[in-house]
């Protein structure tokens, strides 16, 4: 409920700076567009929730855990509504985003899928659940320091403090 409060406020403020923007559009009539740094950024933070969102679904199906399990469904919906967010700002601003896991995941993907009972939950909650968000947030970090456009900033304030629960979460499971 947090989270959702969190990116919901980040929405409402994401689309209170484009309005802003709009206005502001050069005689050109295109919005500026984003510096390499902020598009890069802007990539990153969605394809870190589509591979989470990917490993989630396999998690849905596969886990024996009802923790893990339970894990997996927040992944789905925190990175599902953080997606969403991405991809509004990234149309406002004229970027195209990976619409698929990396190559790493896609990897992940195929060993979890060969995993079944403990041996799944062991290896979703070190890769996806510990690993990635631990990249994640480091990833989030580092970028958001160098950040320049607002909505993306937002973007990148609002998912840091999400992550930092997820990867609790995960730590406090994998014990």
């Amino acid at each position: 409920a947090v989270a959702a409060a969190m990116f919901s406020a980040v929405g409402v403020q994401a689309q209170t700076t484009s309005a802003a923007q709009s206005n502001t559009v050069g005689q050109t009539g295109s919005i500026a567009k984003l510096d390499s740094g902020d598009e890069k950024a802007l990539k990153d933070m969605a394809q870190a929730n589509i591979n989470e969102i990917a490993a989630a679904k396999i998690a849905l199906s596969k886990a024996q855990s009802s923790e893990v399990k339970a894990f997996a469904q927040q992944m789905v919906n925190d990175h599902g509504g953080a997606l969403t967010k991405v991809q509004a700002v990234a149309q406002q601003k004229g970027v195209t985003l990976p619409t698929e896991p990396d190559a790493m995941h896609k990897t992940m993907a195929a060993n979890l899928e060969k995993q079944s009972g403990d041996a799944f939950d062991k290896m979703y909650m070190e890769n996806a659940g510990t690993k990635d968000h631990q990249m994640v947030l480091s990833k989030l970090q580092s970028d958001a320091k160098m950040i320049k456009d607002p909505d993306v900033k937002a973007l990148a304030d609002a998912h840091t403090p999400v992550v930092e629960q997820h990867l609790k979460s995960a730590q406090q499971i994998n014990k």
